[in-house]
């Protein structure tokens, strides 16, 4: 069951925006995270919901989408997320949050999976203007933002070819490829 949470747990782009996600299915996304282990058990995450259409348009131009695809500035109007789900850190409670992020990240997203949603990780953010705009208290630091929304795109995983390249692409059909490296390639043989 989790291999297959995992492999269903791809960085989605596109979404279908008219697909409402309500609030109280976030906070169960978040609510989800206060069990998970936390460095020296600190819990400095804090978490910023929006699935209201003002905020979200805030939050959505601050974002830069994906890297690889130069010709792509994210998803048009109509493929937007209906939700996003911002995580940050309390500076007065940890200056550093190790692992933290991570993990709050991947099982909410894994979580959202099974929920027949699908997301993204976002670290390319405009930080100074998203606090501003949301007017977030100096003491948090804006770690990620995650999309979230029903998915409007098909994203296959491949392996990568031999010489190492593992950037993702869209062939015509808007499919969404993503390489990844061999079992082999990434055990140590020591």
């Amino acid at each position: 069951m989790i291999q297959e949470l995992v492999k269903k747990n791809r960085s989605y782009r596109r979404f279908y925006q008219n697909e409402s996600i309500s609030g109280e299915t976030l906070k169960g996304l978040v609510n989800i995270t206060r069990s998970t282990a936390s460095g020296a058990n600190l819990q400095p995450l804090k978490y910023i919901i929006s699935n209201i259409e003002d905020r979200n348009e805030k939050i959505f131009k601050t974002l830069g989408w994906a890297g690889y695809l130069k010709d792509w500035n994210g998803p048009e109007e109509g493929e937007k997320p209906s939700a996003y789900i911002l995580i940050l850190n309390d500076t007065s409670i940890s200056k550093n949050p190790s692992f933290d992020p991570g993990i709050a990240a991947q099982t909410i997203l894994l979580a959202a999976v099974e929920k027949h949603l699908g997301g993204c990780m976002l670290a390319n953010i405009n930080r100074e203007e998203l606090k501003a705009s949301l007017n977030i208290d100096d003491k948090y630091e804006i770690i990620l933002a995650l999309a979230i929304g029903k998915p409007k795109e098909e994203v296959v995983l491949e392996l990568a070819n031999s010489n190492g390249d593992i950037k993702y692409w869209r062939d015509e059909n808007k499919v969404h490829h993503v390489p990844k490296r061999s079992l082999d390639e990434i055990i140590l043989n020591i």
